[in-house]
């Protein structure tokens, strides 16, 4: 293992760091929002089958009102 001079592995990290492509805002604001879906639609689905399976649940143990 070779040891590096910390000056020169912060010019390598500045290095690096400048080949990274950055999303542009527009880019940023459209993923977030997608996250946002898609997490609504799962909490909507585990909702659903949550609630199937209960009432199901209910119906074998005869628990249903």
């Amino acid at each position: 293992m070779t040891k590096t001079n910390p000056a020169q592995f912060m010019r390598e990290v500045r290095q690096e760091t400048s080949k990274v492509t950055w999303p542009s805002r527009k880019e940023t604001s459209i993923s977030t929002g997608m996250v946002f879906v898609m997490v609504i639609l799962a909490a909507l689905f585990f909702l659903l089958v949550d609630q199937i399976l209960s009432f199901s649940v209910k119906m074998i143990l005869g628990i249903g009102s």
